[in-house]
């Protein structure tokens, strides 16, 4: 019987490249930075690692859908490089595999990375056409601002809110996302904003503003796993352990039934229950001292926080004006700014959120650092609310 996966695999050590329009750098030196990094703070060499998973959602640098761009950038040793991508939870995909890859005994130490390098490509975040699909996001008439904007407006039909009240509610998430992005150096967005500069900001696709939507970005983030008794030795404390790490891949039932209504994301409460169930977990909200979600969106941010069970139903946007999640609040979300201040270079969101929740709990997060944090969610989401990829994972001391 499966046991999962909790406690079996430690974060040796992280590292993440400053994120932003990094015109002076190729995907393969982001990918140094952040390497480097977390070699430093690990003290182990290249020629330690067994196996490596690499998460790149564009091809950029040549070699195919290869792990082979990674490999030589690095100058790893003849090890295997599985190269993934699960569109925007392909990051976390890639940590995923190289804790399975640890869990297993297969390797004492693996490495996962992601990268992306967007801003040299014109890429404006919006999804090409694209022949042979299915997947009606991917088609010519449809955007990304525009599904999630249809999430909105089912939140608010849903839940019979006012215009006024969710407008003011994602205003003051994007205000407090670059609050948090102030104190951090590795953000792409370090200028804080006013709720009525947010509220003022010309409309994307109503009801959602530009401070309502996360910018394009270029950055890689990548993570060492061991065994716990491996951490130990090398760091000489405790290390921060994996304690689930769960994904979910939209089937067609939100397409093909009427009992979902857009104002959720089903996958997402699917992720939250299993890896709830692996961590132990029975009352998040009291358990889990912050949270990094895929605030692709203010909106997606205020509707994961119900889907994960931080917030009952309908009513986050009141929690969010009412400070609960601010850094300052009970339960901090977005701490280091979210992919609106960092972007979002598809590949290495899913890990540079856990490279903050990492920092956190090993209390290196500076000016930022929160009081006493124990347990850490991430989030992703890649798709639209109705067809799409969820993962939610927990790590903790």
């Amino acid at each position: 019987m499966a046991t999962g996966l909790k406690d079996k695999v430690a974060i040796l050590s992280m590292g993440c490249s400053r994120f932003g329009e990094r015109w002076d750098m190729g995907q393969e030196d982001l990918m140094r930075e952040a390497f480097y990094e977390a070699l430093q703070r690990a003290g182990i060499g290249a020629e330690d690692i067994g196996a490596a998973w690499y998460s790149a959602h564009y091809d950029d640098i040549g070699a195919g859908k290869s792990g082979v761009p990674m490999a030589m950038a690095l100058s790893l040793p003849g090890i295997g490089v599985t190269r993934v991508e699960n569109f925007c939870a392909g990051g976390t995909e890639a940590f995923r595999g190289a804790v399975m890859a640890v869990a297993s005994g297969a390797v004492d130490i693996a490495l996962a990375m992601g990268a992306e390098k967007l801003k040299d490509t014109g890429f404006a975040g919006l999804p090409p056409a694209s022949r042979g699909t299915l997947a009606p996001m991917y088609m010519p008439t449809h955007t990304n601002p525009g599904n999630f904007a249809q999430l909105a407006r089912a939140y608010e039909a849903v839940h019979g809110l006012s215009r006024g009240d969710l407008k003011h509610a994602m205003a003051h998430t994007s205000m407090k996302s670059h609050a948090n992005a102030a104190k951090n150096e590795k953000a792409h967005l370090r200028r804080p904003i006013t709720i009525e500069q947010a509220l003022q900001a010309p409309i994307v696709a109503d009801p959602l503003g530009l401070f309502d939507c996360c910018p394009v970005s270029d950055g890689a983030a990548c993570a060492l796993l061991t065994t716990p008794e491996i951490a130990r030795s090398l760091l000489n404390i405790d290390p921060v352990l994996v304690k689930a790490a769960q994904l979910v891949t939209s089937n067609g039932w939100e397409a093909q039934q009427s009992e979902w209504n857009g104002a959720y994301v089903h996958t997402t409460r699917l992720a939250a229950r299993a890896a709830y169930a692996e961590a132990g977990i029975n009352d998040p909200r009291r358990q889990i001292s912050m949270t990094e979600l895929h605030d692709c969106f203010s909106i997606t941010e205020l509707v994961t926080l119900e889907d994960l069970g931080l917030a009952d139903s309908g009513t986050a946007w009141r929690a969010m004006l009412d400070g609960r999640f601010d850094g300052d609040g009970v339960q901090p979300c977005q701490i280091d700014g979210g992919l609106k201040c960092f972007g979002h270079p598809v590949g290495a969101s899913g890990l540079r959120m856990l490279y903050e929740a990492w920092l956190q709990l090993t209390g290196q997060a500076g000016t930022r650092q929160l009081r006493l944090p124990s347990l850490a969610l991430t989030h992703n989401l890649g798709g639209a609310p109705a067809q799409n990829v969820s993962s939610v994972t927990i790590v903790g001391l």
